[in-house]
């Protein structure tokens, strides 16, 4: 068995041919390009029992060598992957079941009839890769750069394959995002967790594509530094995953909550305090902030606006032509794998980072629900836009530790929060200044919020 580092980039024909002639993949290509056709086929069951226990599995032909693989799905954040693999070299394109025994295979496929397997979609791509290595510090960096060329089909149905591939053979793990991201000062790339399999898959069923990422699991002895590592590792993740939903089949409300993502990133950053000193996190505070005031006001416009919907795509498309939502997903990805925030930060500060999250959170969020004022806003109701960002501090760690909390009806707090943070955002009118004053009184009836602020 290998453990598989990788991070995958979805680039345009162009970005393609780019890389090839590259100066920093000259500077390092230690082999040349080598290219060659690849032919794939993936197997499930009827029912897609493989896919329901996040493994692949397929036959690919590469010149006269044919090559049995299984693959297991591991961690997988923003583009950046770890996966077990399994190779065995066949004699014909056949598969044999023999190899899939208990050395490799899931557990939870173990009472599943393999006779039952059938080839249900192909990855056909012409592959350029090249040994691209470097000195990093005392240590060397040894990378696969594979330039992807092809089709996936399935059915009636295909999609393009056109991705950079970068896999770890030597090294650290942020030696691949250091190289990316270098990459994508310069070119466009879209860091990009859905592998070959699934796109095939989506292909195949629609629905079978997963928008979100499980939610992290945290108790209230988690310490802050670890649940501020799984937060934003878990909300980077699903903007990726909800950017690649979008642009492949444009649906409006992915698009929302690609926003809303990016918003609920830039709350977390900013409710750190002490424990993320705020020149850690400048820079991706600054990309949050120039993509939230891009395409928060289409969002919002898009709410009562068809035309704006019937827009966005095109708008979307445009944004990943550039540079800047690739860059800020890979620097994200480098300052989470490094927990840069981490760094020269002061005594208090790492005790803040160091403390059970049950008890950091009940003072922060005492503190900013104080600091909200709801008896002032509903007398300066016209205001309340300036309160934004502080609810949706409150509305992040809310909605994303609600079970670390000794606070009743915490559900109906978020809600009621939530209409808050909504009604923040819509135009003035008399009718909106109305329901913000109601809107207020309602939050600070609730049984909910005064424990929360007490």
């Amino acid at each position: 068995m290998n453990k598989e580092t990788e991070i995958k980039l979805r680039v345009s024909r162009e970005t393609l041919t780019a890389l090839r002639d590259h100066p920093l993949l000259k500077k390092r290509n230690k082999s040349g390009w080598e290219q060659r056709p690849l032919f794939n086929q993936y197997f499930d069951t009827p029912a897609r029992d493989l896919a329901h226990a996040k493994v692949a599995l397929r036959l690919r032909r590469d010149a006269e060598q044919v090559i049995q693989t299984l693959k297991s799905r591991g961690q997988s954040v923003a583009g950046l992957s770890e996966r077990n693999e399994w190779d065995w070299y066949l004699s014909k394109a056949k598969l044999d079941l023999k190899k899939l025994d208990d050395s490799c295979w899931p557990q939870a496929l173990a009472e599943l009839d393999k006779k039952q397997l059938m080839a249900i979609f192909s990855t056909d791509f012409v592959r350029e890769k090249a040994e691209i290595a470097w000195g990093r510090g005392k240590a060397k960096v040894v990378i696969e750069a594979a330039l992807d060329l092809g089709k996936v089909i399935a059915g009636e149905g295909e999609e393009e394959i056109c991705e950079l591939e970068l896999e770890l053979r030597q090294g650290e793990p942020d030696a691949l995002l250091e190289l990316a991201a270098e990459l994508a000062a310069e070119l466009p790339l879209m860091p990009c967790d859905i592998s070959k399999a699934e796109r095939g898959y989506r292909l195949f069923d629609a629905s079978s594509y997963s928008l979100h990422l499980p939610q992290p699991e945290l108790t209230g002895e988690t310490p802050l530094d670890d649940a501020v590592a799984a937060l934003a590792w878990y909300l980077l993740g699903s903007s990726q995953r909800l950017a690649e939903q979008y642009r492949f089949n444009g649906h409006w409300r992915l698009l929302v909550e690609w926003t809303e993502s990016l918003a609920a990133l830039r709350a977390l950053l900013s409710s750190l305090g002490q424990a993320a000193p705020r020149a850690s996190s400048h820079e991706l505070r600054q990309w949050l902030d120039a993509l939230l005031n891009e395409w928060r006001p289409r969002t919002l416009a898009g709410q009562h606006d068809e035309h704006a919907r019937k827009q966005a795509p095109e708008q979307f498309a445009t944004e990943l032509e550039g540079t800047r939502w690739g860059l800020f997903s890979l620097q994200a990805s480098r300052w989470l794998l490094n927990r840069s925030w981490t760094v020269a930060r002061n005594n208090r500060g790492n005790r803040q980072g160091a403390a059970a999250l049950a008890n950091w959170l009940t003072t922060l969020l005492g503190e900013e629900g104080a600091a909200l004022q709801p008896r002032r806003y509903q007398q300066q109701p016209e205001d309340l836009a300036e309160q934004l960002p502080r609810i949706e501090r409150l509305l992040v760690w809310l909605q994303l530790a609600r079970g670390v909390l000794d606070v009743s009806e915490i559900d109906r707090l978020y809600g009621e929060l939530s209409k808050l943070a909504e009604l923040a955002q819509a135009p003035i009118s008399d009718e909106a200044l109305e329901q913000r004053m109601h809107q207020l009184q309602v939050l600070s009836s609730l049984k909910a919020w005064r424990q929360l602020v007490k």
